[in-house]
């Protein structure tokens, strides 16, 4: 692999403005294609493993009005005045003169009168292109309603998937901190806006990707977020590798084509195995069940291998262009150089730790476990509009309900009965029980289809559908069901959403963990190292678990994050966020280790090869981190609530991987367990594969110089 691509980095930097001429045709391509056979992003809410499914298609079937799309209407008098009958009256034939609308329910008035909800039902689910995040009918609809001097507020289905779109802050946030730590770390304003470009034109290229996907599957709205997330992060930190690893070079007196080269060979290794890594953790979303995952493992695998193809590529073209001035200034006019002191810090902090690193390891685990602790008390619950922010139309439409007409209507379980298959007698005391129910404040009359096969209607639960009661009831209603008798509805479905992801999750962690170690170990030709790698990692990632369940569930950084009240954990974030941050966090360990690997096969030095290792790679990492640490709390400032949790929750992940991990476990347990560190069964050294990820083999004649030119001396610049 070191003779491709060192021809691949040498080519594109001798062939500069060719490569970029690529990038640029490439680019356009893309858009052409995008044009011609790209297609709109668009969510697949069916959950086929789910119970609630079953009551869902029957409702499509037999009575479509209440099984596909929905919207709730909520009007309220602020000075508490009755609701005009004249004005709902008026406001129900504009809803139903809205396109697909099937029916528009009579009013429900409040107790006092001041509010009434009126229930829209469509002929098409809510992620038809033509529902899906477009509001401006519903609004034409109740303006002359709000007219009036009354407050209306919209709710259901269809505002609930448009009334929060991302904004776009996440990236121009975490793009401004990069270019500002980039510029630090590098000292130099050349040097700090190459990874950047390159991260950005691989994300353009990607985005075109994730188009043409969307042309072929259903693609989720949220993978894009999702995927430019983790394509800036990555994008910015694989570039960054390739650039210090050729600067490292241009300051060992090599001419710039050849340092580009030779920053292919051996960081370029550490890259390519690192998005390998990256890759197979995001299969393990594959596992999760549910499609809506397998477009976040496409489309984030795309923005992965385009920013990975740019950062090969790109790096060295513009490496060329820019010379030497990638190097700071001080390095140019030959003063001392800034990174050595840096690395030289890290070499004795490196030190400290292994003069004594059983205190160290012990500390650094207890306070990981301690952050860890939350994890057992942690809730999940699908995203609802209780948990948005109070500025959007659907969290007041969902307090104005709650308040006005009980928590439960914002969730009601609905019951469907199949006519053909329900014994009536069954069905009559089902009710009953239903209706004495403790945790039952009401149920509504029953509607039978027009064709008469079947017959629905909604009992509403004494709390609302985030209430930690609510999974226990769905299933003691099921549990009472006679046969021929479904339990469906947003909150039943829930529910069976919650509990397909609890119990998912472990056959994901198994799969990404047992492949990574089994990548490792082909890698460093160690059990060891990889087995305490995925011990580390997961404790990484469990601490950032706690503080997430912290922060949202147990309201400790609600104020600071734009939130009024604690929230569950979104069952949407553990799997992605797990899938996610163990790829990146393998990427960091490739990183490292493979320095300390190659230092030590070459001294033999357990101790100072973890010191060495960890000097040379420490800037680098701390400033990736730094980087994706800072795009990650950009999504943070996002207003939907899952984009929150898991931009704080990977930023508190990398924080202490970065950290406790690679500053202090790592050199700690390292020392401890010296050349054990390194131990292989023979048996199965030799069945498995060599893979080397970084390695600094390539001699002066090793690769031939491009063909009609001669090679070039070191330092001829």
């Amino acid at each position: 692999m070191s003779g491709f691509l060192y021809r691949l980095g040498h080519g594109a930097a001798a062939h500069a403005w060719r490569t970029i001429c690529a990038w640029v045709a490439i680019a356009v391509a893309t858009v052409g294609l995008t044009m011609t056979f790209g297609g709109e992003t668009r969510d697949d809410y069916n959950v086929p493993d789910a119970p609630a499914q079953a009551g869902v298609e029957q409702l499509r079937t037999h009575l479509p009005e209440a099984g596909f799309a929905s919207a709730q209407v909520v009007v309220h008098d602020r000075a508490g005045a009755p609701v005009d009958p004249v004005a709902l009256e008026a406001l129900a034939g504009k809803l139903a003169g809205m396109p697909h609308v099937l029916a528009v329910q009579p009013p429900q008035l409040s107790a006092d009168g001041d509010t009434a909800l009126v229930a829209v039902g469509y002929d098409i689910p809510v992620t038809d292109p033509d529902l899906m995040g477009n509001l401006e009918p519903l609004e034409e609809a109740v303006a002359g309603t709000r007219a009036l001097g009354l407050q209306v507020e919209l709710g259901g289905e269809v505002p609930q998937n448009a009334a929060a779109p991302m904004k776009g802050y996440g990236e121009l946030v975490g793009v401004i901190a990069a270019l500002v730590i980039l510029v630090l770390t590098l000292g130099s304003v050349v040097g700090a806006g190459l990874p950047l470009a390159v991260a950005l034109t691989g994300l353009g290229v990607g985005s075109g990707g994730i188009a043409l996907l969307a042309g072929v599957m259903d693609v989720s709205t949220s993978a894009p977020t999702v995927a430019t997330m983790v394509g800036l992060g990555v994008g910015i930190d694989y570039a960054l590798l390739l650039v210090t690893r050729h600067t490292e070079f241009l300051r060992a007196g090599h001419d710039v084509a050849d340092a580009a080269g030779r920053a292919g060979a051996t960081a370029g290794r550490s890259v390519v195995f690192a998005a390998g890594t990256v890759l197979v953790s995001l299969l393990g979303l594959r596992l999760s069940g549910l499609q809506v995952y397998a477009s976040f493992c496409f489309a984030t695998a795309i923005a992965v291998v385009a920013v990975l193809a740019a950062a090969l590529t790109l790096v060295p073209a513009l490496c060329r262009l820019g010379g030497r001035r990638l190097l700071a200034r001080k390095v140019r006019r030959g003063a001392a150089r800034t990174s050595r002191q840096a690395d030289s810090l890290t070499a004795r902090w490196a030190a400290r730790v292994g003069r004594r690193p059983l205190p160290w390891a012990v500390g650094a685990a207890l306070v990981m476990i301690v952050l860890a602790l939350p994890v057992v008390d942690m809730r999940t619950w699908p995203q609802d509009p209780s948990t948005q922010s109070s500025d959007l139309t659907t969290r007041r439409a969902y307090d104005l309900v709650s308040d006005e007409f009980g928590p439960g209507v914002n969730g009601p379980l609905t019951i469907v009965v199949d006519r053909d298959r329900a014994d009536e007698a069954e069905v009559t005391a089902f009710v009953r029980d239903l209706e004495s129910h403790s945790d039952i404040v009401g149920v509504r009359p029953a509607i039978v289809s027009p064709d008469g096969a079947i017959a629905t209607f909604d009992a509403v639960p004494a709390y609302g559908p985030t209430d930690e009661r609510t999974p226990g009831l769905v299933d003691a209603v099921r549990a009472e069901a006679p046969a021929g008798v479904e339990v469906t509805g947003m909150t039943a479905m829930f529910a069976d959403i919650a509990e397909l992801l609890a119990h998912r999750v472990w056959l994901v962690i198994g799969f990404v963990v047992g492949v990574s170690v089994l990548l490792l170990t082909m890698v460093f030709r160690s059990v060891v190292v990889p087995l305490k790698a995925a011990v580390m990692n997961l404790l990484s990632i469990g601490a950032a678990y706690g503080v997430m369940t912290a922060l949202f569930q147990w309201g400790w950084g609600t104020r600071v994050l734009g939130l009024d009240h604690s929230v569950p954990v979104s069952s949407w974030v553990p799997i992605l966020m797990f899938t996610i941050l163990f790829g990146l966090s393998m990427d960091y360990e490739v990183f490292l280790l493979s320095r300390v690997r190659e230092d030590w096969e070459r001294t033999g030095d357990p101790r100072g090869s973890v010191v060495r290792g960890l000097a040379s790679t420490g800037r680098v990492i701390s400033s990736a981190a730094a980087i994706m640490v800072a795009v990650f709390l950009g999504f943070a400032g996002e207003v939907d609530v899952v984009v929150k949790m898991l931009g704080v929750g990977m930023a508190v992940a990398i924080v202490l991987d970065a950290t406790l991990v690679r500053m202090v476990l790592v050199p700690a347990t390292m020392a401890m367990l010296g050349d054990l560190n390194w131990w292989l069964p023979r048996w199965l050294d030799r069945l498995l594969p060599r893979i080397r990820a970084e390695v600094d083999d390539l001699e002066p004649t090793a690769v031939a110089p491009p063909a009609g030119r001669e090679p070039e001396p070191a330092g001829s610049r």
